[in-house]
Formats: C-alpha cells, sequence, structure tokens
C-alpha cells in the first residue's frame, strides 16, 4: 500500500435492509484523479463519507493516507480534505475570514494563517473579493473559496463529491484546471461527479458503481472498449459509387435512403488507414467518412441499465472525427 493513497477492500454499508455498498474494492495511486461514478443513489456519497471518517463501515480493511481507517481515523482526518456536493462556505462573513477561519480550525499559528490564506486566495483568483461578504460571490467563487478552505490544512488526498454540479461551463472548466494543477502539485483526488464528460476530461482511472458494486474500472479509453458499436460510417452523394462500395464492403450496414455505409470499427488508425486504401485502390470516392466510437455515456448506460437520469447531462451520443 506504499504508493496507494487509498485502498478499499470488501467496503460494505447497509442502512436496515438496504445494502449501499456491497463489497467494494478501490485502489487509487498517489497523485491521481479517481473518479467514481453511479446513478444517483448507487453509494458515491456514502463511500465518501466513510473514507473521510464521516461515517463508519460495517465491514472492511480501509487504508487512507497509508493509515487504518478503523483503528487511527484521526490521522487520516490530518491527511484529508473534503469538499462536498453544498458549500461549507460561511456567507455571512467574508472570503478571508472564513479562511482564516478554517486556519484557526487547523491550529495554525496566527501569522501562518494569515500567510496561508494571502497565498490561497491569490491562487484562487479572490484577493479582489476576499474582504466581501461570501454571500455576494457567485457560484463559481464560493466553489473556488470551498476548495481554497479546503487546502488550509495542506492536505495530500482531497475528496471532491460532485464539486462542479450546478456550476456554468465556464465555471466548471475553470474548477478543471484547478483540480489539474492540484494533481501536478501532487495530490490525490477521489472525484465522485454526475459529468460523465468530467470523469472523462479529469480521471486517470474511473469506477462505475452499480446496486453497489463496481461494475466496471479502468482509464476511460479501456472503458470505452468495453463496449461494441464503434464503426466507420462513409457516405456518397454519387449513387453508383455507393452501389459499388455496399457491394464490395459486404460486412457493412446499408443506408440506402441516405446513400450511407456503416462499417463495424474500433476505430484505430490502422483500420481507418485500411479504409481509405481500399477505397482508392478501388477508386472510390466516398464524399464523408466518420468515424464513431463508445463514449462514457454508452459505457455508463450499458454498465447501470438506466435510461439517461434527469440532473445526468450528458455529452454528444457519440463522438465523431469528420474526413472530407
Amino acid at each position: 500500500m506504499t504508493n496507494l493513497a487509498i485502498a478499499a477492500q470488501g467496503l460494505r454499508k447497509s442502512y436496515g435492509d438496504k445494502v449501499v455498498l456491497d463489497g467494494v474494492d478501490l485502489s487509487v495511486p498517489e497523485g491521481t484523479v479517481f473518479s467514481l461514478l453511479g446513478p444517483n443513489g448507487a453509494g458515491k456519497t456514502t463511500a465518501v463519507k466513510i473514507l473521510s471518517t464521516l461515517i463508519t463501515a460495517d465491514a472492511g480493511d480501509l487504508h487512507v493516507g497509508g493509515h487504518d481507517l478503523a483503528a487511527d481515523p484521526q490521522a487520516v482526518r490530518a491527511a484529508i480534505g473534503v469538499t462536498g456536493q453544498f458549500s461549507a462556505v460561511d456567507g455571512l462573513i467574508t472570503g478571508e475570514e472564513n479562511m482564516l477561519l478554517m486556519a484557526d480550525l487547523h491550529h495554525l499559528p496566527k501569522g501562518e494563517g494569515r500567510r496561508v490564506t494571502a497565498e490561497l486566495l491569490e491562487r484562487f483568483d479572490l484577493v479582489e473579493a476576499a474582504t466581501k461578504p461570501a454571500s455576494t460571490y457567485s457560484g463559481g467563487m464560493k466553489r473556488r473559496l470551498d476548495i481554497a478552505m479546503t487546502l488550509v490544512g495542506n492536505p495530500r488526498i482531497i475528496f471532491l463529491d460532485e464539486p462542479t454540479t450546478g456550476l456554468d461551463p465556464r465555471s466548471r472548466h475553470n474548477m478543471w484546471q484547478i483540480i489539474r494543477e492540484l494533481v501536478t502539485g501532487g495530490v490525490t483526488v477521489f472525484l465522485t461527479t454526475q459529468y460523465l464528460e468530467e470523469a472523462d476530461e479529469l480521471a486517470d482511472r474511473i469506477a462505475v458503481l452499480n446496486n453497489g458494486k463496481i461494475a466496471a474500472e479502468g482509464s476511460a479509453e479501456e472503458l470505452k472498449r468495453l463496449i461494441p458499436g464503434g464503426h466507420v460510417r462513409l457516405r456518397f452523394t454519387d449513387p453508383t459509387a455507393y452501389q459499388s462500395a455496399a457491394l464490395a464492403l459486404r460486412e457493412g450496414t446499408r443506408d440506402d435512403e441516405a446513400l450511407s455505409l456503416q462499417i463495424p470499427s474500433d476505430g484505430s488508425q490502422r483500420e481507418l488507414r485500411s479504409i481509405l486504401d481500399w477505397l482508392d485502390s478501388a477508386d472510390i470516392e466516398a464524399d464523408e467518412l466518420t468515424v464513431h466510437t463508445p463514449d462514457l455515456d454508452d459505457v455508463f448506460f450499458a454498465l447501470t441499465g438506466n435510461d439517461p437520469q434527469p440532473g445526468l447531462p450528458s455529452q454528444s451520443s457519440q463522438s465523431k472525427e469528420t474526413v472530407r
């Protein structure tokens, strides 16, 4: 476990007859972003609460920051920071006062607390707003202040539970950049999110939680390869060229009305080159070639068996690259 920031084996949690986490195993290497995906109610927040010592597990061998969660929860708390779905910012006081309050809670000397506060306010572009009540901040500013407050104690592991929910696209992208910078500095980020694009952009590894169990785990690309459906689509404007291609490429699915062929493919450069070489050798010109590969939306719905849910924003149904 020396290179693992978080290691969980057999994590279990029930509330009465409802099993929320049913033997979950997690391994999160240091200095990476690990994202936990799942439908609403899948147990993502419960997992965060357990690993951050807010609630106790029913069973499991759990280590965070190299410390046994059951035997030494205080050492775990000293190593982590937590930013939940709902802001911990006190709107009645200023941003600077929120930061100094957090420094006091971490028992930092007054001078050091002011130094850390000033550095973090500058790092998160909050200097101009520092003396204004936090209630006047925009949603993005409050989330930045929330994470700045989390960093006062210099944690090496940060739990971010849906940190960009409710933010506009610009604020969300700004938050992504902050997360990337944290990881570049050696911080480990455990991220839960309902935005599949967010996990795709940020996570080194992703686990999909469904019905209390890990349905699949891997990098975004590894998970995408689990799902069939990749293909190359050839579209023609010349009916003769279309008919010639359709007769030769019998494995393709025809669409006579659209004059298009859909050929199964993993989207690799080698397969794409093979198709282009074949078109050249047969002296057939396709007016449009489009590569379609499964995305995390496809992975999510295939693994969880759920229809798209309200509150679960998705990307476009397929990623594309068009060659004309």
